[in-house]
């Protein structure tokens, strides 16, 4: 793999980690449920986003995790692990971003996504170091 490539991948990880990182600080004192999920939900895109980097699929502009785990099924079976998970966090990325929604996560909504976004940082790492 070529340094540009490998830069690129490691890049893609960095971010997901960040933002798995920032889900766990907001988790605790204090939590703040809303922001906490969405950087769960981020943490997964950015991660399926580097596998897919890794097997040079042009990064597309998409939130929905649905469509980036498929896709990922199509290079590694072992994808379809997350697409439950990627079908519980994909709404996410959106719903409790912006006013005017009533819905809020619950503690237990949030503690659940932390551990679905670290599964799927896991399982892409994983991935990617046995065939990178």
């Amino acid at each position: 793999m070529d340094e540009p490539k490998r830069r690129l991948i490691a890049d893609w990880l960095q971010k997901a980690s960040h933002d798995f990182c920032s889900a766990e600080r907001l988790m605790q004192p204090a939590p703040i449920l809303d922001t906490a999920v969405y950087h769960c939900q981020q943490a997964a895109e950015k991660a399926l986003k580097g596998y897919l980097a890794s097997q040079d699929v042009p990064v597309q502009k998409t939130h929905d995790l649905t469509v980036l785990v498929e896709r990922c099924i199509d290079f590694d079976s072992r994808f379809g692990a997350l697409v439950e998970l990627c079908e519980i966090l994909t709404p996410y990325g959106t719903e409790f971003r912006y006013p005017g929604s009533d819905a809020v996560p619950q503690t237990e909504d949030a503690s659940a996504a932390l551990i679905m976004a670290r599964d799927a940082l896991a399982l892409v790492q994983r991935i990617i170091d046995e065939t990178g």
